[in-house]
């Protein structure tokens, strides 16, 4: 995919965190930009939870709901190595009688991830988990499966922002800046994958899941020397 806009940032903090005189004869400014992408993955956190008084019997129903799960899901078809355990746990559980603790069982829960390189078979893959056996989905979200031409495409813009701001502080102060700068310096986050509320799904007939676009966004710190 190739990126689809940039976008300068907005709004702007005050001038005195965008331009400051680092020492004499310099100047730094910060520039950021971003570019927005249509995701092209999503990644699913579902599973089943079973409690028993026996370990032994919420064990193995619980490998019963879980085999049924991946059984419908590679029928549907999706590629076996798509589906992986996210997470396996047996929690002992308690309830308090007049303030006492009294055990009263167990606790098996185990989570698949599901990684779909279609996004747009997400509400598909939940309905079909949620009809074969899982009684709890905890997470849906949406990223890109290589996010670094997008990143890459935002930190140039981002240079690009802080040259300009360079540009009109030169131009206001009448100084001539440095033809390369001193100090280039990357200020960027990891983009964050888009999540969706999985508290909707219990109240919908069809999973209506809509990636939406996620923004990629870098920022620098660039260093000018001036005369």
């Amino acid at each position: 995919m190739q990126p689809h806009a940039f976008y300068a940032a907005a709004p702007q903090p005050p001038i005195g965190a965008l331009v400051r005189h680092t020492a004499p004869g310099r100047v730094e400014v910060t520039g950021e930009a971003s570019v927005s992408a249509e995701p092209d993955r999503a990644v699913i956190v579902l599973g089943a939870v079973t409690e028993n008084a026996s370990l032994s019997e919420a064990q193995a129903a619980n490998t019963e709901a879980v085999n049924r799960i991946i059984a419908a899901l590679t029928a549907l078809p999706l590629p076996r190595e798509a589906i992986a355990t996210a997470d396996y746990r047996i929690e002992m559980q308690y309830v308090y009688e007049d303030g006492k603790q009294r055990f009263t069982g167990y606790r098996v829960t185990h989570l698949l991830q599901i990684t779909l390189d279609e996004p747009s078979r997400a509400g598909t893959v939940v309905d079909t988990a949620v009809a074969s056996g899982a009684n709890t989905v905890t997470s849906v979200s949406f990223r890109l499966a290589r996010p670094q031409p997008y990143y890459h495409a935002a930190l140039s813009a981002a240079v690009q922002e802080a040259q300009r701001k360079a540009g009109t502080v030169a131009r206001t102060l009448g100084v001539r800046l440095s033809p390369q700068p001193q100090l280039v310096e990357e200020l960027s986050r990891v983009p964050e994958p888009i999540p969706y509320q999985t508290a909707m799904l219990a109240d919908s007939k069809v999973t209506p899941l809509q990636p939406g676009t996620l923004q990629v966004t870098a920022s620098v710190k660039v260093v000018y020397a001036y005369s």
